[in-house]
């Protein structure tokens, strides 16, 4: 046996697979050898059978023992659907191992308790009693959800088994996030009908809806939707905020549905290519031919990309105790400064409570698509003259400072980062006919104006287009506008903010030279009106190959970066 074992750890396969993980091709070989302990045998000697046990819940990871015990077999024969299995513990709906050998079952917890503290994981084992002995065959570290591992990694630091860093080091960054939004509940089966991208995480149960606007009557009735879409665009974001999640046909990771949903905390499924959307008859298609109209109830996992058929049980989310006592723990160990993204002061509350240390970006962009500011937005973009775009702003101004405020409130001096206004205008249009003539109707236009307004700003690629400080220095006004809203909202707020102002997609030391002159006069304008002295910082967004090239260059009119 020894002697064929050897043979095939040389063979060609073997070596092949060694040097595909990354091991030398001529490494050693180590053989165990080992008595055998059976499970079967004579029950005039005593108790034999097999099974297998562990100590913690696999979902949550408090402690419970579970697995199963049966008599005269061998392996894993017990995790089957054997009706001769025990219970392992005391239970009202059968035998247990507990009552029919209660001195084994004493062993068994003695040996997991060693086997936690030698091998410092929580472990499932797989043990053979042979004629009323007990043998521990294996130990394997037990299956978790994202949930049970913080709370295992906790329970071992806090008992002095592993180190406090140690278990935060144990925990991947995507469990924690996983741990915020409610999830699906591994013990239930569920009728999949489709698989995409899991963009942002958590679960979610709804109604489909394939509008915005129909995603928006939906909460208006209190009732929880999903959000179906080709491919979501700016406009979307008023619907994607009011949704319990968001799918979409179309899209990656880094697409504008996935950004979006994870910025505002909604499970996202991204990329679902096998499904076939219908957005006339408003139906989805999936790949084995169902059918699901519009009101139909399913529920998608963004940690997984998982989409169900029906509604399926969630584990709510897990703001408990050993997920504060690991953040505390990671509070201490950490070297570097943390900020949230809050683009609303609802965003910003939830940053101050999971003690951001302020907010990294917000985007004001995402601040006009409530319908009243869409309005006024579209008025200053269909506006001719530079009066009437001014006077159209001057409606946002008061909104917009409102808005400052209350992030500046809510952050209690600590940084804000605002990015004035990024998107190309188009992105805040109608594109189909529906949504035109109701714009026609509202900015009392003719139809055919609107429609070649739309098409004139379309952009085909926004990167290269009409869009960040290009737009800032095409429509002066706008900036104008943000900027004296923001300085406004420091004196306002009554804190000691200092806001950073960050200017998007600049190219080249002239764009920044350029609106950091046009942000000084409006802050020296502000300052001679109220009388009030305020301090900010200028900064600029390097997005293209060609700022950071140049970043030097433009270091020279920027505080950050």
């Amino acid at each position: 046996v020894l002697g064929s074992m050897a043979r095939t750890w040389e063979g060609t396969s073997a070596r092949l697979l060694r040097q595909g993980k990354g091991a030398p091709a001529d490494a050693g070989l180590g053989l165990v050898v080992q008595a055998m302990a059976l499970g079967v045998g004579d029950p005039a000697l005593g108790e034999s059978g097999a099974g297998v046990v562990q100590f913690v819940s696999s979902a949550t990871g408090s402690p419970q023992v579970t697995g199963r015990y049966l008599s005269q077999s061998q392996g894993r024969e017990a995790l089957g659907a054997a009706s001769r299995a025990l219970f392992l513990i005391r239970d009202p709906r059968g035998a247990s191992l507990e009552e029919l050998c209660p001195d084994i079952f004493d062993a068994l917890q003695d040996h997991g308790v060693l086997c936690r503290n030698r091998l410092r994981e929580e472990m499932q084992i797989e043990f053979v009693i042979q004629c009323g002995g007990l043998a521990i065959l294996d130990a394997v570290r037990v299956k978790r959800t994202s949930r049970a591992a913080v709370r295992i990694a906790v329970d071992l630091a806090s008992d002095g088994v592993i180190p406090e860093a140690e278990a935060v080091l144990r925990i991947e960054p995507r469990a924690l996030n996983d741990l915020l939004h409610p999830q699906l509940d591994p013990d239930v089966t569920h009728d999949r009908f489709g698989a995409g991208i899991g963009a942002s995480p958590g679960a979610a149960t709804g109604r489909l809806v394939f509008t915005s606007r129909a995603a928006q009557a939906s909460a208006a009735r209190q009732e929880a939707c999903i959000l179906v879409r080709q491919e979501t665009k700016p406009d979307d974001v008023r619907g994607m905020h009011v949704s319990a999640g968001v799918l979409t046909e179309r899209g990656g990771v880094t697409s504008h549905a996935a950004v979006i949903a994870r910025g505002l905390g909604v499970p996202a499924v991204v990329g679902a290519s096998e499904l076939h959307l219908d957005r006339k008859a408003r139906t989805l298609t999936a790949a084995d031919g169902r059918v699901f109209c519009e009101g139909d109830i399913v529920t998608i996992d963004g940690s997984s990309g998982h989409l169900i058929a029906g509604a399926s049980p969630l584990l709510e989310p897990a703001l408990d105790d050993a997920l504060h006592s690991l953040l505390g723990w990671a509070d201490e160990l950490r070297d570097i400064g943390v900020r949230a993204n809050a683009d609303t002061p609802a965003e910003a509350e939830v940053a101050r409570r999971f003690a951001a240390e302020g907010i990294g970006l917000c985007r004001t962009e995402h601040m006009f698509f409530e319908d009243d500011r869409l309005t006024v937005m579209r008025e200053m973009i269909f506006a001719a003259r530079s009066e009437d775009r001014a006077a159209a702003l001057e409606q946002l101004l008061p909104v917009q400072r409102a808005d400052f405020a209350t992030l500046f409130q809510i952050m209690e001096g600590r940084p804000v980062c605002i990015r004035l206004l990024d998107p190309p205008l188009h992105e805040f249009l109608p594109t189909d006919r529906a949504g035109m003539l109701n714009l026609a109707a509202a900015l009392d236009l003719p139809l055919a104006q609107v429609t070649e307004r739309v098409q004139a700003l379309a952009e085909m690629n926004p990167m290269l287009g009409m869009r960040g400080v290009r737009l800032g220095i095409a429509v002066p006004e706008i900036y104008a506008m943000q900027v004296r809203a923001i300085f406004e909202a420091v004196i306002q707020s009554a804190t000691n903010v200092v806001p950073e102002v960050m200017i998007p997609l600049v190219s080249a030391r002239r764009e920044v030279e350029l609106v950091k002159a046009q942000i000084d006069s409006v802050a020296a304008a502000v300052k001679s009106e109220t009388g009030a002295e305020f301090d900010f910082k200028l900064g600029v967004m390097v997005e293209t190959p060609r700022a950071a090239l140049r970043a030097a260059d433009i270091a020279e009119y920027a505080t950050f970066m």
